[in-house]
């Protein structure tokens, strides 16, 4: 029979690491006596980071004294203590591959069902001082799990533990956790893991994203491909960057201006999905080539892209474009990339946009108006004045061609005449876009300053549409995802502080920093960190892919192999560092 072996509680607090400080529950330590577990934790306890752990569904974590002795001999440890993998329960017996998620226990007074496997969380790594365990636990198969607390009572060290009740589909922990990190999932068990009631919320989302679409969408990746320090080299259009020539520069309004780009040798462009930008690199002036990212702002024909570009007062790029590019130059072009595109869809379609984020829903817009496309569309912009509304002309003759067509428009600055019923002064509101019956079975698509973006997002929501019916625009830097990391203010990105680097240069192109690499920055996203550039991770050792990157040009090496490699033409800037000048963006 399972034993508890000792019930082990801490309260979260700040720890320093790597020069900031992150709130933590991890450390924990075993107590004497009962201690009453309550729906949401054993008294005494807490966590530091509610979005990954704690709550209803993740009250209680356990782990193994048989995984206690099989780490003490991989990791060569003899000071694994009990409440260092920041388990509340330690147990003898329950191993991870034969407890299924759905299966309940009693322990003591108290009753519980397991809900899932532990989540890869870069803190056990702190913890341990082992920076990558996260990747380790899911490698080994022995996460631990977490329970959910049936009912409430207390519990002790010594308390047998006995089961009440066997889970009506047989998928272990280590089953379960396997299915969502590593490559090879069978879809049989994903189906079969979508059967069981007591899985947790987030990851029952999780796999009925995978068993649509057979990889995370998340946390792309290759089912099958053995781990490697290598990323794959297949990468859409052409790899890096190659020159192409400014067919034609076209004024649009006083501040925007088009851009028409041809192959040099005259060969037909690769198609590009419309709502997907292209990279630019410029030489401007002495400093180091700049790269900046613009939408493809029309559908691209055989022969062209076209992309536009607002001029801003103090914008060193969109100076140099406006003042100094001509036809006939040369300039060096990513191939077209980027998730924000028209999806194959039924539904009706709004298009969203505010200044010069109409460019890539304009590009969406080509695309419906050359097919004549029957879905009712819902065109909605936002401009100062008629003098710098963008593609005014081009987008109303667009409409005209779809037979169901919807045109609002919103001057900020200026009253429209009399003849422009489709003209409003002032900006989007939830009455106004109540009034013009946008139907909450819609997909919408939003591009903008951020402010814009999260307002319109919001009042769509309370019309009825789904989160994943909004898809939305960002050309700057995306918020960050640093869990449990202590805010600080922020500081704009800038170059690394100490010796500069030696190696190749390194470009973020949301940020606009490129920085020689330093071999004293252990990873991409490290050197990142350091520029104060806003970044996205949580385990930090290739599992969960939440730092995945578009990789824009070169090459890259693993210092950790992912458990799993994403898809072609992204990284994971957590274990990962240049062999070649590298451009991200990021």
């Amino acid at each position: 029979m399972a034993t508890l072996l000792s019930v082990n509680v801490g309260m979260p607090k700040d720890v320093p690491w790597q020069g900031r400080a992150v709130h933590a529950g991890a450390w924990k330590s075993p107590v004497q006596g009962p201690r009453m577990v309550r729906q949401l934790n054993v008294d005494g306890d807490g966590q530091g980071d509610l979005a990954g752990h704690g709550g209803e569904i993740r009250a209680v974590l356990v782990y193994q004294a048989q995984s206690y002795q099989y780490w003490q001999k991989q990791l060569g440890r003899d000071d694994l203590t009990f409440g260092i993998f920041g388990e509340n329960f330690t147990v003898d017996g329950l191993p991870d591959d034969e407890v299924c998620v759905g299966d309940r226990y009693r322990i003591g007074e108290a009753e519980f069902e397991v809900t899932q496997p532990r989540v890869t969380c870069y803190r056990v790594g702190m913890r341990l001082g082992e920076p990558t365990m996260a990747s380790l636990l899911v490698a080994h198969h022995r996460p631990g799990f977490y329970l959910r607390v049936l009912t409430e009572g207390r519990v002790a060290a010594g308390d047998e533990i006995s089961l009440t009740r066997k889970a009506p589909e047989q998928l272990s922990v280590a089953e379960i956790d396997a299915l969502l990190y590593l490559p090879g999932r069978d879809p049989a068990k994903l189906r079969k893991a979508l059967n069981i009631p007591a899985l947790s919320p987030g990851w029952q989302q999780s796999f009925r994203e995978l068993a649509a679409a057979q990889q995370p969408p998340q946390e792309p990746g290759w089912p099958g491909e053995r781990a490697s320090n290598q990323q794959p080299r297949q990468e859409p259009g052409w790899p890096g960057f190659k020159p192409m020539r400014v067919a034609r520069i076209v004024p649009e309004t006083p501040t925007v201006s088009s851009i028409y780009l041809a192959a040099t040798d005259g060969a037909p462009l690769p198609e590009a999905r419309p709502g997907q930008y292209l990279s630019i690199r410029l030489t401007v002036g002495e400093a180091a080539p700049t790269v900046r990212s613009y939408s493809l702002s029309s559908a691209p024909t055989a022969d062209t892209y076209r992309f536009s570009v607002q001029h801003e007062p103090h914008g060193k790029v969109s100076s140099y474009i406006h003042a100094v590019l001509r036809p006939g130059d040369l300039v060096d072009v990513a191939s077209a990339r980027g998730t924000f595109v028209l999806e194959k869809s039924t539904r009706p379609i709004v298009l969203i946009s505010a200044g010069i984020g109409v460019t890539p829903v304009l590009a969406m817009l080509h695309q419906l108006a050359s097919t004549r496309d029957p879905r009712p569309v819902w065109w909605i912009h936002t401009a100062h004045d008629r003098a710098h509304h963008a593609f005014a002309d081009e987008s109303h003759a667009l409409l005209a061609r779809i037979p169901h067509s919807h045109e609002h428009i919103y001057y900020t600055s200026q009253t429209p005449r009399s003849d422009e019923p489709h003209i409003t002064h002032g900006r989007p509101t939830a009455p106004s876009l109540a009034a013009i019956n946008i139907p909450s079975n819609a997909d919408a698509y939003l591009c903008g300053p951020t402010a814009f973006m999260d307002d319109l997002s919001g009042i769509l929501r309370d019309h009825g549409l789904g989160i994943e019916q909004i898809h939305t625009e960002q050309f700057s830097a995306l918020p960050a995802i640093n869990p449990g990391v202590t805010a600080t203010a922020t500081v704009r990105p800038h170059q690394p502080p100490g010796p500069q680097g030696t190696g190749p240069l390194i470009t973020f192109t949301r940020s606009g920093i490129t920085t020689p690499w330093s071999p004293a920055h252990p990873s991409l996203l490290d050197l990142a960190e350091a520029c104060d550039i806003p970044t996205r991770w949580s385990c930090r050792t290739g599992v969960c892919h939440t730092c995945i990157t578009h990789l824009v040009a070169g090459d890259i090496s693993y210092t950790t192999p992912p458990l799993e490699l994403p898809e072609a033409g992204t990284i994971l800037v957590c274990c990962s560092k240049p062999t070649t000048e590298v451009v991200l963006d990021l």
